[in-house]
């Protein structure tokens, strides 16, 4: 009887076999602009920064894939009328993605088109994400890049992304959504 079960397991998981899946790490540049409102529209904005995070895609179609990310940018605060720098930031992302490929599974060089929607989380100078600090924001992504496998548990990556998201923390004159672009590279594990 084990040994019947087992082979019926095996036989009902063999569309799975086709799939492959990916784990990610990458690192690059946030670019933000719009302000986020203050005694003008653009009082209070954020700097450019750096962006590290990471990822898992699972690829169940020929063309298609799933991908779930975790990112971290940081940024800094800045005010106009308060005379420059407040300090440092934080933006916490997470995302939920659908690639498009134009080549098919399997093949060494992988261009895509991907979009998604998301969360942000701002955290100002002085607040803490874990303390409950922060403005939580829906977002949406989209965007493009290039996936090229070095060995066959290796492979590389470039990503360039657009991210909107409405404006956090309900100042006066905020002009509505910050707009973040994003430039990076990763490197993967695939099994």
């Amino acid at each position: 009887m084990k040994r019947l079960y087992a082979i019926g397991l095996l036989t009902a998981s063999v569309p799975l076999w086709g799939q492959s899946a990916e784990l990610w790490f990458n690192g690059g540049t946030s670019l933000t602009t719009s302000g986020l409102g203050g005694a003008t529209a653009n009082d209070y904005h954020l700097t450019d920064g750096f962006r590290l995070g990471f990822g898992f895609c699972l690829n169940p179609q020929r063309i298609f894939g799933y991908e779930i990310q975790y990112n971290y940018n940081r940024t800094h605060l800045h005010s106009d009328t308060l005379g420059g720098d407040l300090g440092g930031m934080a933006i916490h992302q997470g995302d939920f993605n659908m690639l498009v490929y134009g080549t098919k599974e399997g093949s060494r060089f992988r261009p895509f088109a991907t979009g998604g929607i998301g969360f942000a989380n701002y955290v100002p100078p002085g607040s803490s994400a874990s303390s409950g600090g922060g403005s939580n924001e829906f977002s949406f992504n989209y965007g493009g890049g290039v996936k090229f496998r070095l060995t066959s548990l290796l492979s590389t990556r470039v990503d360039f992304r657009q991210y909107a998201t409405p404006t956090p923390f309900g100042l006066p004159m905020a002009d509505g959504w910050v707009h973040q672009t994003t430039i990076t590279g990763g490197i993967g594990i695939v099994f």
